[in-house]
């Protein structure tokens, strides 16, 4: 279908859908004589970036930008070290290092929570798992 009676389907004009083409929110889609062609493709990806857009309060533009971060590693590295360096992202390795100190700081509350069975189980032998010899898995 033409960009006029695509625009009118999604709701927008002609005009913006040229500008999200050349944003690169949607597959080229002109013809060999320089009209533009949209099939059902182009119009599920347009009222993607509509949808998009709209939960997330952006524009065409920094959705376009968005694509850009996930596709180039270049330019995702540098905006993962803007992130880390104005505080909205932390070092990969820090966050892991917390995440792990986490665990163990609830593992450690969780053991201190348990009541000390041990005056009702001495004298038992421990149970070997099902399964096992010596402790060993069979």
């Amino acid at each position: 279908m033409r960009i006029t009676e695509a625009a009118r389907r999604l709701g927008t004009s002609p005009r913006m859908l040229r500008y999200r083409e050349r944003l690169g929110l949607l597959p080229p889609t002109k013809e060999g004589g320089g009209h533009r062609r949209f099939g059902d493709a182009e119009l599920h990806a347009v009222a993607l970036a509509l949808a998009v857009e709209r939960r997330y309060d952006i524009s065409p533009a920094e959705l376009a930008f968005g694509l850009r971060v996930l596709c180039e590693p270049e330019v995702q590295a540098a905006v993962r070290e803007l992130g880390e360096r104005v505080g909205r992202l932390g070092p990969p390795l820090a966050r892991a290092l917390d995440f792990e100190k986490e665990k163990a700081l609830r593992l450690l509350a969780a053991r201190e929570e348990r009541p000390d069975v041990s005056r009702f189980v001495s004298g038992m032998r421990p149970r070997r798992p099902k399964g096992t010899v010596s402790g060993r898995l069979l």
